[in-house]
Formats: C-alpha cells, structure tokens, sequence
C-alpha cells in the first residue's frame, strides 16, 4: 500500500440512544453493548437480537438503512476502533470481519494478533491514526468507530471530516455517554438523513 500522497476523508460513526448512550451498563465481552444495549443495533441486525444469536450483522438491512451504511463508507478502506470495543466484541472471533485493516487504539499492544488476522494494535492515537491512513492507501478513508473515547479524541484532534450519528428509539438510561466530558465546540452541516423504523441516522460535515 501507498505510504505517500493524499489522505481520503476520515469519517467518525457511531450509534447512540434518544439520551446520548452508546451502550446500555455493564458492557463486556460476550455483552458489548450492556443491558438493553443491543436494541441500539436492531437497525444493524434487521430487527431484534440477543447477545450470541440473530442474523449476520449487516445481512437483513432495511433499504433506508444500507442506503446510509454504504454511504457512510465510501470511500472508506481502512478502520479505526478502541480497545474496548475490541474487546468487547471478542475480538470478532479472532478475524477483522471488516473490509480492509482495522487498527486498534490501546495502550496494551504486548498481545497484539498476527496481522494476518486484519488487526493492528497501536498505542496513541496520532500514531493509530497514522497507520490507519497508511493501511487504507493513496487517497483512502478512515473509518473511526467506538468507543466514545476514541471518537472524542478524533474530534478534538480535529481530524474528522464527517460525523455520522445514529440515533435509535430508545432511552437507556445508564451506560456510556457519547460526549461525557468533552469541551470542545463544533459547527456541523447536514450532508443526509435517512430513517427507518429502527433509527435515525444523519451525517454532518465538520466545518473546519
């Protein structure tokens, strides 16, 4: 891959309850999302899952809802992601189910997998981001996904080109807070909107 050249756009997504949560309490491996936080998902799955069953993620997609999917990653080749949600997800079973190479933000990087499995882990987020953009090649994308943490830090980096939100139906309560402590004030524009029974997603440009 191209070290060398221009940079695509880095796009930051990530889906959050009508009260600001990324995921319900107590979210672990074998349980990412926490309590109830699964129904922040239906529009991933298509409709209801449980932790350990339903439908491949992705695979019964409303119409509306892949419209946003596939146009949020355009142009995207390559992906960001923190420790948490690394591990929270198991890893995915031990193999990037992702197109093209996800990197992995964490100050843990002593056990990090055998790249052949489509990770790398990276300690820093200028470094993580960095190989991110190597990894997607001569003018292309990063997709940065969660947790919170690391899309607050891309933020405030002010790196972000667009911000891609989706909102479910449904209040959770507890959890994690998308924007818990941060401080740092933006201007958006809205590029689209699309909407299902399961959430509504927008993207927005960051104004630089």
């Amino acid at each position: 891959m191209s070290t060398t050249g221009r940079h695509g756009p880095v796009k930051a997504a990530i889906t959050v309850s009508v009260d600001g949560f990324i995921t319900g309490p107590d979210d672990r491996a074998g349980q990412g999302l926490g309590v109830g936080g699964e129904r922040l998902h239906h529009w991933v799955m298509g409709g209801p899952w449980t932790y350990g069953s339903g439908p491949e993620p992705g695979a019964a997609m409303t119409a509306e809802d892949r419209a946003h999917y596939d146009a949020l990653l355009d142009g995207t080749s390559a992906g960001l992601c923190g420790r948490g949600m690394y591990d929270s997800s198991g890893a995915w079973g031990g193999r990037n189910p992702f197109d093209g190479t996800l990197v992995v933000l964490t100050h843990r990087t002593a056990d990090a997998p055998d790249p052949d499995t489509g990770f790398l882990l990276v300690d820093g987020f200028e470094e993580a981001l960095a190989t991110a953009r190597r990894e997607a090649g001569d003018g292309g994308g990063v997709i940065v996904g969660g947790g919170a943490d690391v899309i607050r830090q891309a933020l405030a980096a002010g790196v972000v080109d667009e911000l891609a939100i989706t909102t479910a139906p449904v209040v959770l309560g507890r959890g994690k807070r998308l924007f818990a402590g941060f401080d740092h004030d933006l201007d958006l524009d809205v590029l689209s909107v699309h909407h299902s029974p399961h959430a509504v997603h927008v993207r927005y440009a960051v104004r630089r």
